[in-house]
């Protein structure tokens, strides 16, 4: 009886603090980088898609990453600096972050001189764009919370969880279609080139065994 009061209490604790944060989805195109002063780790072999934050007003840092198709088997990488965006997150909402993919290379490095997001509540028609701003440092952030699957408290000290890679990701909507999108091997090549020569080494293992 003791033990089924405990499991109970447990999980009511937990699915309370669940619920507490709202979600914030990351199309491929844009890795998160941080929160605030927290950093949210990323890997070759996993990425964060996923960001939840509780209600309130939050600094994030980001960077656009693109792969464009130059041929039959040729490819080009487009990337950005990282920016800081500011978003309000409000209570009983997901979000998803999206943006207007460009249609080929060329467009998208302008692209990435000042790239262009909007933050948009699941099941709403409207988008609200998000101003590039200066970091500033807040006096007291709110908790924050990297997920994969789970939530993790953002107070913890260790870093926050890396989801696993989706290759391809579903193109967002109002953005281009699949026929732009690279293929397995252009992907594969590409997250090669980001690895660290210890991910490359562990890689190289994990595919070999």
């Amino acid at each position: 009886m003791r033990k089924s009061v405990l499991l109970t209490s447990m999980f009511a604790l937990f699915y309370s603090a669940s619920s507490l944060a709202e979600t914030i989805h990351f199309p491929e195109e844009f890795v998160p980088l941080q929160v605030g002063e927290r950093l949210i780790e990323q890997s070759f072999f996993s990425r964060v898609d996923d960001v939840e934050l509780a209600p309130g007003t939050y600094q994030l840092k980001l960077k656009y990453t693109d792969l464009y198709e130059q041929g039959y088997d040729d490819h080009q990488v487009v990337e950005s600096e990282p920016f800081w965006v500011e978003v309000t997150v409000e209570s009983g909402k997901n979000y998803d972050l999206v943006f207007n993919r460009a249609s080929n290379a060329v467009a998208a490095e302008v692209f990435a001189e000042s790239p262009q997001v909007s933050l948009k509540a699941k099941g709403s028609e409207l988008a609200m764009p998000l101003s590039t701003i200066g970091y500033r440092t807040a006096p007291a952030p709110a908790p924050a919370q990297a997920v994969a699957r789970a939530p993790v408290a953002a107070s913890s000290p260790k870093p926050a969880t890396a989801a696993p890679v989706t290759l391809p990701a579903k193109v967002p909507g109002g953005q281009a279609g699949l026929k732009n999108m690279p293929n397995a091997a252009s992907m594969l090549e590409f997250w090669w080139q980001q690895a660290s020569p210890e991910e490359r080494r562990a890689f190289l293992d994990k595919v070999t065994k």
